[in-house]
C-alpha cells in the first residue's frame, strides 16, 4: 500500500488478521465438514492440533482433499486416515509417483532425508519429526517434515541454531557416505533457508555477540514506486563485512556440529537410510522403532480407530478418477449419506425506471 495512504486523518486504523490458533482452527474445521460424512474414527480436536499454522483457506483445502481422497477409495465416509493423507499432501505437495529414480540416486535421496530426521531427533528444542517421505513431492524428491507440538509465537535462539544444522544435515549426510565430489544439487533450497535465518539472526535479531543488538537490514516491506530501488544504506562497508564474517560464523559452527552428530549415531543414520530405500515413507513413530530395533508398525492408528475404520462401509458405484474441482458433497450421495444439495435460481430483480 502506497505509505501517503497511511498518513494520519487518512486510514488510521489497521487491523491484523493472523493465522487461527488451535481452538480457531477445530472451530473453522466445524464448518468445513458439516455437509461431509465423517466416520467415527475422526477427531476435529487432533487434527487442528496437528496442523498449527494453516490458515483458513488451508483447512478448507484440507477438508476438501480428505473428501476427494475418500471417494477415490469407494468409501461412504471420511476417515482420519484420509485426513492425515491429506494433510500430507497440503503440507509436503502431490507424490509424482510417475518420476523413476535408479538406485544410486534413490539411495543418496535416502541417506539426504535420513541426516535431517537423525539431526533432529539429537538437537534441543527441535521440533517433534512427524514423517519422512523419498516418494517426490512437489519439486523435492524427498521430504522430512516435522510438526511442533503447539502454535509458536517466538524462536529462541538455541531453536534457530537447532534448525540450521537439520538443514545442513542432508548435505552432509551425502558427504559422510558418497564423498565430498559426490554430492548433490538437493541442498539448494537447504541453504537457501539456512542463509536467510543466519542472516536474520544477525541483522535483525540481535543474535551476535560481535555485532550486538542494533538492526543493521531495514524491514523488507512491499515495493511501491521504486521503494526498493531508492531504499538508503545504512551500514558503512566495513561493518557489512564484519555482518558477512559473524553470518558465516553461524553457519559455520551449526555446519561442524551437524557433522559431530551423523558422526556420533553413524548406526542411525545407515538404518534410517535403508528403512527409506525399502519402506519409501516412514512415520514418526515408525522410526522410533526402526531405531530401536522393533518391528515397524504398519498401521498407525490405534485398535480403537482400526476398528472404526474396518466399519466403514464402501461405495462401489464411485469411479476411482475424480476430478479435483467437483463438489465434494456430491460424491457421497449415491448411498444417501448427504441429503443432495439443490441450489435455487437467483432471480434478478427488475430496475426501477429513474422517476
Amino acid at each position: 500500500m502506497d505509505p501517503a495512504l497511511l498518513r494520519p486523518g487518512r486510514f488510521d486504523r489497521q487491523i491484523v488478521v493472523s493465522n487461527p490458533d488451535i481452538n480457531g482452527r477445530e472451530a473453522i474445521l466445524n464448518v468445513h465438514v458439516k455437509k461431509v460424512p465423517l466416520a467415527p474414527n475422526v477427531s476435529l480436536p487432533l487434527i487442528a492440533r496437528g496442523t498449527p499454522g494453516f490458515s483458513g483457506a488451508d483447512l478448507a483445502n484440507l477438508v476438501n482433499e480428505a473428501a476427494l481422497l475418500a471417494a477415490r477409495r469407494n468409501k461412504t465416509m471420511v476417515t482420519m486416515q484420509e485426513f492425515e493423507d491429506a494433510k500430507d499432501k497440503v503440507m509436503m505437495g502431490s507424490e509424482r509417483k510417475s518420476l523413476v529414480m535408479d538406485e544410486q540416486e534413490k539411495k543418496m535421496t535416502a541417506y539426504h532425508e535420513a541426516g535431517h530426521a537423525i539431526a533432529s531427533l539429537h538437537l534441543p528444542e527441535s521440533d517433534p519429526l512427524h514423517k519422512v517421505t523419498i516418494i517426490p513431492r512437489g519439486r523435492a524428491l524427498g521430504v522430512t517434515m516435522q510438526l511442533p507440538e503447539k502454535d509458536k509465537y517466538s524462536q529462541s535462539m538455541t531453536y534457530l541454531k537447532s534448525r540450521l544444522s537439520i538443514l545442513f544435515a542432508g548435505r552432509l549426510a551425502e558427504e559422510m557416505i558418497f564423498g565430498k565430489e559426490k554430492v548433490s544439487t538437493g541442498a539448494s533450497n537447504d541453504i537457501q533457508v539456512a542463509t536467510t535465518i543466519a542472516r536474520k539472526m544477525v541483522s535483525e535479531w540481535g543474535m551476535s555477540d560481535v555485532m550486538g543488538p542494533i538492526a543493521y537490514d531495514e524491514p523488507e516491506g512491499e515495493v511501491f514506486l521504486g521503494y526498493s530501488i531508492s531504499k538508503r544504506k545504512n551500514v558503512s562497508d566495513l561493518t557489512a563485512q564484519k555482518v558477512d564474517e559473524e553470518i558465516r560464523k553461524i553457519i559455520d559452527e551449526a555446519y561442524q556440529k551437524t557433522r559431530q552428530i551423523l558422526t556420533d549415531y553413524k548406526s542411525e543414520l545407515d538404518a534410517l537410510a535403508l528403512g527409506l530405500v525399502e519402506y519409501e515413507t516412514l512415520s514418526g513413530e515408525e522410526i522410533k522403532d526402526l531405531l530401536e530395533g522393533k518391528e515397524i508398525r504398519v498401521a498407525t492408528l490405534t485398535e480403537a480407530q482400526a476398528k472404526a475404520r474396518a466399519t466403514v462401509p464402501s461405495v462401489g458405484d464411485v469411479s476411482e478418477e475424480v476430478e479435483d474441482n467437483v463438489d465434494i458433497t456430491e460424491l457421497f450421495n449415491s448411498k444417501e449419506t448427504l441429503k443432495p444439495v439443490v441450489k435455487k435460481p437467483i432471480k434478478k430483480k427488475p430496475n426501477k425506471k429513474a422517476e
